[in-house]
């Protein structure tokens, strides 16, 4: 009987905490669904590849035939069970903006075709020519897509020209991924949770003066909301700009070597803790206790780390285009932009420069989430009556 009774009164108490059982209860159901929309029936991923065709082809009997563009024909043709193509062919002309293309991840491998590669295959000579592949190693979809195309080349070849075949193709890695550790790719992923983590420590602090009492005690004080929210958010801000530092500095101490100026990626770090602060507060005008704030910060801290490409390939969903640039659904997340510059600069060796964007559209949406994050907490809990 007592079990029955301490049973009963748990259900209710939980019955009457609304958030937290239905946050419990619909976290995984609700992952698992976006899970389905991404990589369910007609949602597989497709690849780009990037093809610069050199090859000048060779005339047979009045005809010219290229089979650079064959081998561009072929890769095209890679599909999935369902029918949806697994590889897009997108030729370029020129491979210093392929290359810039492969760095922001806009696409997975970039295929040059050399101006002999149909002689080659016509006469059959000895010396061989070359087809090189060039990609990001530290890119998650990079080797996939490798062994698809060079699967997909072998066996055009192979059909054509026999098991011997007087054509080589080179794997080639960009910029200096080749001789990274599996540990020093890892660490702009890593990197990100010393920002992302923010969400827990900016909303349970803020939970912690509404369950106190101090919110309260403030309205009948001369402080304003300004002076409150400012000491508060700049102590979450200093936290995070430590956590960033000490992150990176732990990793250099174990071996970690990056290609590009530290200082960069510890600027990427800060601007991002600036918007999950602005998170933290978001979650901290729906919790009333620190218990509550604690379930509520997994929502967000899920969708930052699992859609934004931070701890596993997802694929692009692009919604609309603008100064060529396709924007993609998770594009609204901060660490989604954060992720991609951090790999740059630490893994690609890349400047300041070569992450204007990333840094422009990361700078843009962490003022919009913290902006949002404190008018919508000053309305909530912070006008006087």
């Amino acid at each position: 009987m007592k079990l029955w009774s301490v049973l009963r009164k748990t259900m209710r108490e939980q019955l009457r905490d609304f958030w937290t059982w239905l946050l419990t209860l619909s976290l995984a159901p609700f992952f698992v669904f976006m899970y389905w929309m991404l990589f369910g029936e007609g949602g597989s991923t497709t690849y780009d590849v990037l093809v610069i065709n050199q090859d000048t082809g060779v005339e047979t009997q009045g005809i010219v035939w290229n089979a650079g563009e064959e081998v561009s024909e072929v890769i095209g043709e890679v599909k999935y069970e369902n029918g949806q193509s697994m590889l897009i062919v997108k030729p370029v002309t020129d491979r210093a903006s392929a290359e810039k293309r492969l760095r922001d991840r806009d696409a997975e491998l970039l295929l040059i075709i050399p101006p002999d590669f149909s002689q080659a295959l016509a006469t059959g000579r000895a010396s061989p020519t070359v087809i090189r592949m060039i990609g990001d190693r530290i890119n998650p979809y990079y080797g996939v897509v490798t062994i698809i195309t060079n699967a997909a080349i072998t066996s055009y070849l192979t059909e054509l020209s026999g098991v011997s075949s007087p054509v080589q193709i080179n794997e080639q890695a960009l910029g200096g991924t080749a001789a990274r550790t599996e540990f020093e790719t890892w660490v702009p992923n890593l990197f990100l949770m010393a920002a992302i983590l923010l969400i827990y420590q900016a909303s349970i602090t803020v939970a912690r003066e509404i369950e106190s009492g101090t919110i309260r005690r403030l309205k009948i004080t001369p402080m304003s909301s300004f002076d409150f929210m400012g000491g508060i958010c700049i102590s979450q801000l200093v936290i995070g700009a430590l956590g960033v530092i000490l992150t990176l500095l732990f990793a250099v101490a174990l071996g970690f070597h990056s290609e590009g100026p530290l200082w960069v990626a510890v600027v990427l770090g800060v601007v991002l803790s600036f918007g999950m602060v602005g998170v933290g507060l978001w979650v901290a005008c729906f919790s009333r206790t620190v218990a509550r704030a604690f379930i509520i910060a997994n929502f967000p801290l899920f969708l930052m780390f699992f859609f934004t490409g931070a701890f596993m390939p997802m694929p692009t969903i692009g919604l609309f285009t603008i100064g060529g640039r396709t924007i993609g659904l998770f594009d609204f997340l901060p660490p989604t932009y954060a992720i991609v510059a951090l790999n740059k600069v630490l893994n690609l060796g890349v400047g300041l420069d070569a992450v204007a964007y990333e840094l422009a559209a990361l700078s843009v949406l962490s003022l919009l989430y913290f902006a949002g994050g404190v008018g919508l907490f000053r309305r909530i809990h912070l006008q006087r009556s």
